[in-house]
């Protein structure tokens, strides 16, 4: 694998996710209460002995570069491993921002190529799974291609928002087709049950979805970039145009969790289904195959006579008699006594305020980080450093689905409300 160059993408502006990437690139959205979703791809690649990792990123990078700095040292004097973050940049060359997956990769290529390596793996910086890269890389290697594409069994409801692939029995690529519908759509249907899925699973997921996980053999990649420069999506442009030039196109098939992080609720709902017990969809708890991040070095969790049932709490975190119910709260969390939260993703604070500090600011009529006394949330996400007031109510008592409140700290997506980072919901507010 050190003859493997990791390029994991950023993505756009992640309009999807807003108001969670307001201040903050895609990759940096907090998951699971302490990790960021860049955390995934990176323990990834760690795991799968992938040391060389570039990140490309160009809206709110700033919380992302620190992230990284603070977490990933993969230096020594014995190897070149590192971690480093790539700006869209403007240059005499190339005047204009990332325009596309591709794009990107093509503004930075005379950087790639000075690696001596054979592959270039291209990962998302916005999906939740585990996945052993080696193998991948290595099923790419045996099988002589020029190209291989990570593919995800999926079913009809599912397959309309994917790009497809049809493939042979042996995984070659015969037809790559974005978002196909109709009977577009039913020509993509392949026999999943070739690629170890069983007769019954095969028949409700026969279309293989393209993940956005791709390896390139070293001289395909630079080839398809150059040859075609208007070309800047991978999955639009640059793989129908290597299977029109006759390359070999090998699917991977990973049959496994996987969860595509773009949208509000695909978000909400992958963060709580954490708590699912015994066994949820996706777990951190496995020894052979951790998920890194910062470590903050944050004292014990204290619950003061608080209920908690189904939920998470990270380190850091203060609870007094408070009900949680199917929750994830993050790091150095304050919830008051006589709060209840339930369905709730509160990301917990940045920094601690003591008790002096809190005492002062309700005197000055201030509100402390976190949750006040005798306020319920229901459905809802409060991102870092919010400061819910005494005796508010955050329960969409009006059952909205998408509303825009920059002006009172808030937004619905999805119908769920979400607190803005830095944001104040005064005492006795109701949402």
């Amino acid at each position: 694998m050190k003859r493997v160059l990791a390029i994991i993408l950023g993505g756009g502006q992640g309009s999807r996710l807003y108001p969670l990437t307001k201040m903050r690139a895609k990759p940096a959205v907090p998951l699971a209460g302490k990790y960021r979703l860049i955390d995934i791809p990176i323990s990834n690649c760690i795991n799968s002995d992938i040391n060389k990792m570039y990140v490309l990123t160009q809206f709110n990078s700033a919380s992302l570069n620190r992230h990284i700095a603070q977490t990933y040292n993969l230096s020594s004097p014995f190897g070149q491993g590192f971690v480093e973050v790539l700006a869209a940049q403007q240059t005499p060359e190339s005047p204009s921002w990332f325009e596309g997956t591709a794009d990107a990769v093509r503004k930075y290529q005379w950087l790639f190529q000075e690696w001596d390596v054979d592959e270039y793996l291209i990962l998302s910086g916005d999906q939740l799974y585990r996945m052993d890269y080696s193998l991948f890389v290595e099923h790419h290697r045996s099988t002589g291609a020029d190209l291989t594409v990570a593919a995800l069994p999926v079913d009809t409801s599912q397959a309309e928002g994917f790009g497809l692939m049809r493939t042979d029995q042996d995984g070659n690529i015969k037809e790559f087709r974005e978002k196909p519908s109709g009977e577009s759509l039913k020509a993509m249907a392949v026999d999943t049950s070739k690629f170890g899925l069983s007769v019954d699973s095969a028949k409700e997921r026969p279309y293989l979805a393209s993940m956005g996980i791709y390896v390139f053999s070293r001289e395909t990649l630079f080839d398809l970039l150059n040859k075609n420069p208007s070309h800047t999506d991978f999955g639009k442009e640059v793989i129908p145009e290597a299977l029109g030039r006759g390359d070999k196109l090998k699917s991977y098939v990973f049959d496994d969790y996987w969860e595509d992080i773009g949208t509000i609720g695909a978000f909400f709902e992958s963060n709580l289904a954490l708590t699912q017990q015994p066994s949820p969809p996706f777990s951190f708890y496995d020894e052979k195959f951790p998920i890194y991040t910062r470590q903050r070095y944050l004292p014990p969790s204290k619950l003061v006579d608080a209920q908690i049932t189904n939920s998470i709490v990270c380190e850091g975190s203060i609870l007094k008699s408070c009900s949680i119910h199917h929750s994830v709260l993050g790091v150095r969390s304050r919830i008051e006594t006589d709060v209840v939260l339930e369905d709730c993703l509160v990301m917990g604070s940045d920094f601690f305020e003591s008790f002096d500090e809190r005492n002062a600011l309700r005197q000055a009529g201030g509100t402390p980080l976190g949750v006040g006394k005798g306020t319920t949330v229901k459905r809802a996400i409060l991102d870092k450093n919010t400061r819910i007031g005494d005796n508010v109510k955050i329960v969409n008592k009006d059952r909205v689905e998408e509303a825009d409140r920059p002006d009172l700290g808030f937004y619905i997506r999805n119908g769920i409300v979400v607190v803005v980072k830095n944001s104040t919901i005064p005492e006795g507010s109701l949402i």
